[in-house]
């Protein structure tokens, strides 16, 4: 990830041209970040097709995946953009063209090689701090999932355990299942 030296709006941040790399914005700061492999991809859509499905037959809520943007603050501004997000029903009754103005309930970042533990949970701590119920943590390379929730508990999920939330009333997968 690199920034940028000067601040922008999440106004700028929309209309910034398309050239392969995702950003985010933290207190006006540009975040680049670089594209993602394959297998954060399909680990991505394995699990976002099953909160999809779930949510959906449950008429739980919203999910957004990969580049749904989240304006967190303004002045300055703070867009977020998680792997996977859901946002219970009723809280948004739309779908914003541009980043929605609202906090989503359910985070999900899938950790790619690169990324630095210190920096990955300090992001965790940092949506938790906007108002996010639980943000799960997707660590394909030891095949966990680490689960923070606004309470201030942590757990670890091992590939042979149960992955549920109370965010998500009766959402409940095996660990394995995110990396088949």
């Amino acid at each position: 990830m690199s920034t940028t030296s000067h601040l922008i709006t999440a106004d700028e941040l929309m209309r910034l041209p398309d050239d392969g790399h995702r950003y985010e914005l933290l207190k006006g700061e540009l975040l680049t970040m670089s594209p993602t492999g394959y297998e954060h991809g399909e680990i991505l859509l394995n699990l976002g097709v099953l909160l999809k499905q779930f949510t959906k037959e449950h008429k739980l809520g919203r999910v957004g995946g990969g580049d749904a943007g989240f304006r967190l603050e303004t002045n300055p501004d703070t867009v977020l953009a998680p792997d996977i997000s859901f946002i219970k029903a009723g809280r948004l009754t739309t779908r914003p063209q541009e980043f929605a103005s609202i906090v989503p309930d359910l985070v999900v970042e899938i950790i790619s090689p690169g990324d630095r533990k210190g920096k990955v949970t300090e992001k965790a701590k940092l949506w938790l701090s906007f108002g996010v119920h639980s943000v799960w943590l997707v660590r394909p390379q030891n095949r966990t999932v680490e689960v923070f929730t606004k309470e201030g508990m942590t757990r670890t999920l091992g590939e042979t355990e149960i992955l549920s939330d109370s965010v998500l009333p009766g959402f409940e997968i095996p660990v394995n299942v995110i990396f088949e």
